[in-house]
């Protein structure tokens, strides 16, 4: 039977252990202090999971100092340090020793090596205890994952194989088929409103049972817009680093979730001409995106919404100016706009269709995802927009369980340990 190894990393120990106890009732079988959580709480944590009862692993990818490391986890009661297979085989050969003095075990994390069938022989050779095929969390957002070299390490040599990298419910099925004896799982587990059903879930799937599940998945080229229809403005602006929100672009009314991809418009102040042609050349799921000057008379009004939702065009984005609210409120369809004016322009046909344009004060081209909600409008860079979907999910997701855990009675202050990162003077 296949082990399941939880990864929980965090940063706050008290958020661990509280995880590691659900997950423990869920029915985990070892526990990982995963390295943000090592890196921020120091070898203490690992003291604190050995209370558990259960096999400890000590997440600290080492690539350096092998014997100081391996003795730090194992003085802390480690079972198992987990290192990086990049590191040296020097490095490597002192982990190696310095584990087997305090009864330790070593796992070797693959990730960042080409080609990880030599090196798999190489390290059994050095004496390691396990192989951990791994893909790492970044990698995950752009859609790769842990398996494509599984059953060619695992013919390679004869240590067993754990296996990581975004593995959920309905995914630990496939890492037990092809081979894995460790499933390690941290998302799945750590964002998960309710760790023991997750974690009995997907012990539930190791064992056999096929569970369907979009819940904790990484999402593909082709599933752009189903990701992006499950997070808000705000988890995408944070999936960013803060970046991509239109400013002073706001709703014309609320309950929108607009979608889609920027068909661009450049025009001056009352110039309406391109932005109506641009009607006739979106597609269904474009958004009209419109730089229009300072917006001292409209481009937009009610025959051109008419026209846009007849056409079933998924949005509308005015930087400039609007007119016939009262009108354009009437019809299903997303508006967002810097102004509202009455007096409207005329049209002369200046400008362009399908250029690099600024919105809001950011760059949008042609292509570009554009999400709008209540909060506002987004823009993410078409060649980013797998990654920055699958980055807002996991905002999400996070924030889910935060959520849940103030609902149990916390706070978020107490959730997220405020006091102890703020800046000393």
């Amino acid at each position: 039977m296949a082990i399941l190894q939880v990864a929980l990393d965090l940063i706050n120990a008290h958020r661990a252990l509280q995880i590691a106890k659900e997950a423990i009732e869920g029915g985990a079988d070892w526990l990982e202090a995963g390295t943000p959580l090592i890196k921020a709480e120091g070898m203490n944590i690992v003291r604190q999971l050995k209370k558990f009862g259960k096999k400890v692993i000590a997440d600290m990818k080492t690539i350096d100092v092998g014997a100081v490391e391996a003795e730090m986890a194992g003085k802390a009661g480690a079972d198992v340090i987990c290192i990086l297979a990049l590191a040296s085989n020097e490095t490597i050969k002192e982990v190696v020793k310095a584990a087997k003095r305090y009864g330790m075990e070593v796992m070797a994390d693959m990730m960042g090596v080409k080609n990880k069938k030599e090196r798999a022989k190489e390290l059994e050779k050095i004496g390691i205890d396990y192989i951990c095929l791994h893909t790492a969390i970044d990698e995950q957002m752009v859609g790769k994952n842990p398996f494509g070299e599984m059953e060619e390490v695992i013919s390679s040599c004869h240590l067993p194989v754990a296996i990581a990298g975004g593995i959920n419910a309905e995914t630990a099925l496939q890492a037990v088929e092809r081979g894995a004896s460790i499933v390690i799982v941290g998302g799945a587990i750590i964002k998960a409103e309710n760790a023991k059903e997750a974690t009995q879930k997907i012990k539930k799937a190791m064992e056999g049972v096929k569970i369907k599940s979009r819940l904790f998945k990484k999402y593909g080229k082709e599933e752009i817009y189903e990701a992006l229809s499950k997070v808000s403005t705000c988890n995408i602006c944070d999936a960013m680093h803060n970046k991509g929100a239109m400013r002073g672009i706001f709703p014309l009314k609320n309950g929108y979730h607009m979608i889609g991809k920027a068909l661009t418009v450049k025009t001056i102040d009352g110039d309406w001409a391109k932005v109506v042609e641009a009607i006739d050349i979106a597609d269904k799921k474009d958004v009209v995106v419109v730089q229009a000057g300072e917006g001292k008379q409209a481009v937009w009004g009610e025959l051109a919404t008419l026209s846009a939702f007849k056409k079933g065009i998924a949005g509308i984005v005015i930087d400039g100016a609007i007119r016939d609210v009262h009108e354009i409120k009437k019809y299903d369809i997303p508006i967002f706009t810097r102004k509202i004016v009455s007096e409207a322009g005329e049209p002369k046909g200046y400008g362009e269709i399908g250029c690099e344009i600024v919105c809001g004060g950011q760059i949008v081209r042609k292509g570009d995802w554009i999400v709008g909600d209540d909060n506002g409008v987004v823009v993410i860079p078409k060649e980013e927009a797998q990654e920055i979907a699958n980055r807002a999910i996991n905002v999400m997701e996070r924030e889910n369980r935060i959520r849940e855990e103030i609902r149990r009675g916390s706070t978020l202050s107490k959730v997220l340990n405020l006091k102890r990162w703020e800046k000393k003077k």
